[in-house]
């Protein structure tokens, strides 16, 4: 096991890079202030270092808020308004060696109850696709996880280009903007028809969406999974 000191003070921290390709992005983001002992205790706790995207992150913010919050990154803020990475995962409040994320690790929530998860040591235990190491994502329109072919300091650059102008272009509808800067970091949008339904799928801008929290509706989407196709997708966070 390595220290705060070997995890932390590294001659090569990915933040200061990471700031920089924020400040090209001509995504909206939200970089948001963090607790740095909460970052502490968690980069402790994932053995992950400041050397990596995902290290600096939870060390030196609260999160990032991507395209007005319709993706929440989790980090270690320092309020209440956006989960940190560590209660996502249900992280142990002291240091636990024993602790793992064995099915993998919730890095991000979308508005519509998507998950993106970096995979364990084994995927294919776990009950997921892709390979150790790889980003996945949960996706609430299809009911099931999807490979993305990417590491995390790849999926990050991926939305920094604007790759999710594309991944979400048949999920978004006019004035999604507007309906989402009224939700709160704990809040998601659930669909009436379903995502997942025939009648959604043909014109979504149809369908009722109301704000609900994100644990109903992670819920709700782990509830229809096992409904439908009898398949438990397990864990997608604690929020």
């Amino acid at each position: 096991m390595r220290d705060h000191n070997e995890l932390i003070e590294v001659d090569d921290p990915a933040w200061p890079l990471l700031l920089q390709e924020l400040s090209r992005t001509d995504v909206p983001v939200q970089v948001l202030p963090g607790d740095p002992v909460a970052g502490r205790t968690s980069l402790l706790q994932l053995q992950v270092s400041a050397r990596s995207n995902l290290g600096g992150i939870v060390l030196n913010c609260g999160g990032l808020l991507v395209d007005g919050g319709w993706l929440r990154i989790f980090g270690s803020p320092g309020d209440a308004g956006l989960p940190g990475l560590a209660e996502i995962n249900a992280m142990p409040s002291t240091f636990d060696p024993s602790w793992r994320p064995d099915a993998g690790l919730v890095i991000a929530h979308d508005v519509l109850g998507g998950v993106f998860a970096l995979n364990g040591g084994n995927p294919h235990e776990a009950g997921r696709p892709g390979e150790p190491g790889e980003i996945i994502y949960f996706a609430p329109d299809a009911l099931g996880w999807e490979t993305l072919g990417a590491g995390h300091s790849a999926w990050l650059s991926w939305i920094l280009s604007g790759g999710l102008q594309e991944f979400y272009e048949n999920l978004r509808w006019d004035g999604w903007r507007s309906e989402v800067s009224k939700l709160d970091g704990r809040q998601g949008l659930s669909f009436f028809p379903p995502l997942w339904s025939a009648e959604a799928r043909q014109d979504l801008s149809a369908a009722s969406r109301r704000a609900v929290p994100m644990a109903e509706l992670l819920a709700v989407n782990r509830a229809s999974c096992l409904q439908f196709d009898g398949i438990d997708p397990g864990f997608l966070g604690a929020a």
